[in-house]
């Protein structure tokens, strides 16, 4: 088992500490919060160690999970890899591009590995259909989330969008061409509502939406590609897959045909996989465990997190424009 901290003990941060003190794969050593009211909460209702300082915490583990916010994570990195530690960073994975690539660098250099917290990866309604996304040709996503001040300090395309650009970046192999884009800041001082257009190389074109000030919930992608349409709903956790293959000479009674102009004709079907149930951040946390103890590729590697955080920035300076 692998010895963990927690540098963070906010709402993400209590849930991380449930979770890896269920696991069987970490043997959980404590956390440290700046905010030493809210430290000493923690510590005397759930009973996890408190330390008083980052030192002491990095200095007794050996993988150090970083849920504070944005701005810290890359001076908590810095210190936590210089120790030579495994580390796990919420998401985005820092605050700016720069500071990314810095920490990339400093894994590399001290040989340790390193997770970015793209929780939708690990969605099992993503994870049942991710194998059938085959060259997609154009996607679309709607992350609408009804308001709530705790994620205002930040663009809404740091704080819902980055979700899809990462899942988007994990399935369409090819570099980003283009982008445009525009938001509106209603409530916040930053875009409370944005829509991107991502055009990649090879022709794709991706188109996403999100909001913090919607009146109800909603998380969706759709992937279209040659025969082939997929649904994924990040929020009841369901997918719809739609191909389309030759008719056959005689159709069924309630087979669904289509004949285009030339006369051609397809069959519809559903191919729906199984949806397994999990706990997608305990999954993060674990499937990183793995990739320690084999020394493996974590699933979303350091540079993942960084072409996210890329890609948002480009289409934040969008807004500037």
């Amino acid at each position: 088992m692998l010895k963990v901290g927690v540098l963070g003990a906010g709402h993400l941060g209590k849930i991380h500490l449930r979770l890896l003190q269920q696991s069987e794969k970490y043997e959980l050593v404590g956390f440290y919060d700046p905010n030493q009211e809210n430290a000493e909460k923690v510590a005397k209702e759930f009973g996890y160690t408190k330390f008083d300082t980052i030192a002491k915490l990095i200095h007794a583990v050996d993988v150090v999970d970083i849920v504070t916010p944005t701005l810290s994570h890359y001076k908590c990195a810095k210190v936590a890899i210089k120790s030579g530690k495994h580390v796990f960073l919420e998401k985005p994975i820092s605050n700016t591009v720069e500071e990314a690539e810095e920490i990339i660098a400093l894994a590399k250099e001290f040989n340790v590995k390193g997770q970015v917290g793209h929780v939708e990866r690990f969605n099992p309604a993503f994870k049942a259909t991710k194998e059938m996304i085959e060259n997609p040709m154009f996607i679309e996503t709607h992350r609408l989330a009804e308001f709530n001040p705790r994620g205002t300090d930040v663009p809404v395309v740091l704080d819902l969008m980055i979700h899809d650009i990462d899942a988007i970046l994990s399935v369409v192999k090819s570099k980003v061409k283009n982008i445009n884009a525009s938001g509106v800041s209603v409530i916040s001082d930053t875009p409370d509502i944005a829509n991107a257009r991502i055009e990649f190389e090879n022709g794709c074109v991706a188109n996403l939406t999100s909001s913090r000030i919607s009146l109800k919930n909603m998380r969706k992608s759709r992937f279209f590609q040659k025969d082939a349409y997929i649904s994924v709903d990040f929020l009841e956790k369901k997918c719809e897959v739609v191909k389309m293959k030759d008719a056959p000479e005689i159709p069924g009674d309630f087979d669904m045909i289509l004949q285009n102009a030339e006369g051609v004709k397809k069959q519809i079907y559903f191919d729906n996989p199984d949806v397994e149930g999990n706990n997608a951040i305990l999954d993060e946390l674990e499937t990183f465990a793995d990739a320690i103890n084999n020394n493996t590729t974590p699933i979303v590697t350091l540079e993942d997190g960084t072409e996210a955080l890329r890609v948002a920035y480009q289409i934040i300076d969008c807004f500037k424009k």
